[in-house]
């Protein structure tokens, strides 16, 4: 996942730069948006675990949090009473584990394609296997889950290393760092107490790093009770992120998207004049939550919010190739390109003169999209419901299908507002026989 840290605006007076950090993932350990727990559950196996870390921060790390177990596992929870705007957590980046603390005798080995989480999981695999009990971070290593054996040749060179270490060590290693590490402008870390928070996808409190401080805090976004499970913002991830990568997905996820891919059809007679046309005017690659880019003809389409016209609808790059895709004519093309070089240079952002051809553009697109709904309502029907009964693995096997099924729903949702959205787009007064442009002819 590339690293895409939002810098806040800064404190004149303090000359402060606060990154927002995004975290890579999350433990199996999830939190929604249910009812908060306000039942203490203190984890007596962690109950060392603070003051071992501030002992090595040398400051104060939290005095409003502790750890505890949640319905999901592990997480943090209110102390006593926090209040909208309290610090309810600071570590300094020397009680931190970064991907730039690499040995250098390693750190030669790696050339730049080698990215920041494969580092931090050679750090933390280091740290594990050449100190053993004697390793600094020890307390915190043992709340990981174990690792396993790796095998790997850019350890070649540290034999007490690679005769313990298998290519399974290094993948639950990345695992770990996947699952657990925030990214900074500079590095990706493993941030001991902090990984305790739970993510919840309307929280606005975030992991802050003061790169002149030198410290990761939380801010409270709104007041906690004691005792209350504390949650924070891992990022605006939809459930196809939040599952892939975290392993997890949420019932009601407010970041949910869907890609769609267009293709021009293989007996369009202007298939290829429309090919150079679109690479030419190079309409935005799509990235994804990981930042991945797509190809030129995948777009993403977030929940339309209202179907009448009002607000956003869907993207003006999917909206200029389906006007595009539906030219009839090298005239129609033609004046396509034209237009691009008397406005903005965009190809197709504005709405057609010609109203019933702007309709069957869109039209198209309501087709499509159509389509894609139907598969999810069929997909969702063979999932059934997700019961589980006494057996473990039927037990996992029901939370993967209740996954699934939040991840379908959210998507299903999205592609049903872009299909409301494009019915009232295409609607036709009937009483004056004349397209409803409204607001909709903002492309």
């Amino acid at each position: 996942m590339l690293l895409r840290a939002a810098i806040l605006q800064p404190c004149c007076s303090l000359r402060r730069f606060l990154v927002i950090s995004h975290r890579f993932s999350v433990s199996p350990n999830f939190s929604s948006i249910s009812q908060p727990q306000v039942l203490s559950h203190f984890d007596e196996e962690t109950e060392d675990f603070l003051p071992w870390l501030e002992r090595k921060a040398g400051v104060a790390v939290s005095s409003k949090l502790y750890i505890g177990k949640s319905p999901h596992g592990r997480s943090l929870f209110a102390s006593e009473r926090i209040q909208t705007g309290d610090c309810i957590l600071r570590v300094p980046y020397s009680a931190q584990i970064a991907s730039n603390s690499l040995l250098p005798k390693l750190s030669v080995l790696l050339d730049n394609k080698i990215g920041s989480v494969a580092k931090l999981a050679l750090v933390l695999l280091v740290e594990q296997k050449v100190c053993k009990e004697e390793t600094e971070w020890g307390p915190y290593i043992s709340c990981l889950p174990q690792l396993e054996e790796m095998h790997s040749t850019i350890l070649e060179d540290y034999p007490q290393i690679s005769r313990s270490i298998t290519f399974q060590d290094f993948m639950h290693a990345y695992a770990i760092v996947k699952s657990r590490a925030w990214g900074s402008r500079k590095s990706v870390s493993l941030i001991p107490f902090a990984d305790f928070l739970n993510h919840d996808g309307f929280s606005k409190a975030v992991v802050l790093n003061d790169e002149e401080k030198q410290f990761s805090e939380v801010i409270a976004d709104r007041d906690y009770a004691a005792h209350e499970e504390v949650l924070i913002r891992y990022g605006k991830f939809s459930n196809a992120t939040l599952l892939l990568d975290f392993g997890f997905a949420l019932p009601y996820n407010i970041h949910d998207q869907v890609k769609i891919q267009l293709n021009i059809p293989h007996d369009d007679l202007l298939r290829e004049m429309k090919s150079e046309i679109l690479q030419k005017y190079h309409l935005p690659t799509v990235e994804d939550d990981n930042g991945v880019d797509s190809s030129w003809n995948t777009f993403v389409i977030k929940e339309v919010k209202s179907a009448s016209g009002k607000g956003k609808g869907l993207p003006p790059s999917l909206r200029a190739f389906a006007r595009v895709l539906s030219s009839i004519s090298y005239e129609d093309l033609s004046n396509l390109v034209n237009e691009a070089a008397r406005t903005d240079g965009r190809l197709a952002r504005q709405a057609l003169k010609n109203g019933s051809r702007e309709i069957q553009a869109h039209e198209f697109l309501l087709l499509r999209i159509d389509q894609i709904i139907q598969e999810y309502i069929a997909c969702i029907k063979e999932l059934g419901p997700a019961n589980a009964n006494s057996s473990f693995e039927c037990k996992r096997y029901s939370l993967r299908k209740q996954m699934a099924l939040y991840l379908l729903m959210g998507e299903l949702r999205v592609l049903e507002s872009a299909s409301a959205w494009l019915k009232n787009y295409c609607a036709v007064d009937t009483d004056h026989g004349s397209w409803q442009l409204g607001d909709n002819t903002r492309a």
